[in-house]
């Protein structure tokens, strides 16, 4: 259905008069006039019946006005889910779950008036292509991995550093310690079936293997983090990560241990990417937000990789 002759029907319908129609529509009344018999025509039915005194709705025109004026705010709709400055904020989160998305939801508590469009983007190029491109207006993500620069004109700021945490079950050796310095995991094995070669993450903890001299084992395959726990839970020698804001749920009987790393405290450090030409006025918001409530990487106490 043409839209244009759907918006000139309602705006003739309104107006009453083909010619206070056209003044409204910047248009002449015979296009007004030809663009409402090009509807009638498409419908097989008469919307107006035309008078000395002006058009008046036929019962059929009375009839379709409601869903005539359901099909322009549709368009709008549709078209506001797209344009920049109109559409929601569209920011993606590696994962609904994690820490980033935490931040997400405490900006929108702070500002609930911004509309938000969550997605989840897998790898760390194509979540980057989508910031230049404009798909998203920005994404989390470590920056950078090593001989991964950012594109020019996409900016970045880091926003959180989460603490990293040592997990296992009752019967492994660091179970009862109430912290750990990560020299003492040299020469462990620390099991991470999800880190896959190329990823951002493993990147970051390949780096924090080789920096402390333990072993991140991926064999897998992956079933998700619930098989994971049932390993880790049985095992005496079975380790793994798990950062700060990780949301875990396991049974009581599994009697699991988030174990903290200190002396120093890996950190993986998320930071907010972005389009420096990007025009969507929330996202100047959700920066000011998040850079504002970050405190700074201390000088000690905590290790990241020097990329990040």
């Amino acid at each position: 259905m043409d839209l244009i002759a759907v918006h000139t029907f309602v705006s003739a319908a309104d107006a009453g008069q083909f010619q206070e129609a056209a003044v409204d529509l910047s248009i002449t009344p015979q296009a007004v006039s030809k663009r409402v018999a090009a509807l009638e025509k498409d419908l097989g039915v008469r919307l107006f019946s035309r008078t000395a005194r002006g058009a008046r709705l036929t019962i059929d025109g009375q009839a379709f006005l409601p869903y005539a004026r359901a099909l322009l705010q549709a368009e709008e709709r549709a078209a506001a889910s797209v344009l920049p400055g109109r559409r929601a904020l569209r920011v993606d989160v590696l994962g609904r779950r994690l820490s980033v998305a935490g931040l997400l939801r405490d900006f929108h508590r702070v500002y609930p008036e911004t509309e938000l469009d969550v997605v989840t983007l897998f790898d760390h190029e194509t979540a980057i292509a989508a910031v230049r491109s404009g798909m998203i207006d920005a994404t989390f993500r470590t920056v950078t991995m090593r001989g991964r620069p950012l594109p020019d004109g996409v900016e970045a700021a880091p926003v959180f550093d989460e603490p990293l945490y040592l997990f296992t079950g009752p019967a492994h050796e660091f179970a009862a310690a109430d912290a750990i310095a990560p020299a003492q995991l040299a020469g462990r094995r620390i099991w991470m079936p999800g880190n896959l070669p190329g990823t951002e993450w493993a990147a970051y903890y390949d780096e924090l293997a080789a920096a402390f001299g333990l072993t991140i084992d991926t064999v897998g395959p992956n079933f998700g983090i619930e098989p994971l726990l049932d390993t880790i839970a049985d095992s005496t020698t079975l380790a793994t990560f798990v950062s700060e804001r990780t949301p875990l749920v396991w049974p009581a009987g599994h009697d699991l241990r988030r174990i903290p790393l200190r002396d120093p405290t890996p950190v993986y450090p998320h930071s907010l990417i972005w389009r420096t030409d990007n025009p969507h006025p929330a996202l100047a918001v959700l920066r000011r937000h998040l850079t504002s409530a970050y405190p700074g990487r201390p000088d000690t106490g905590t290790w990241a990789p020097a990329w990040a």
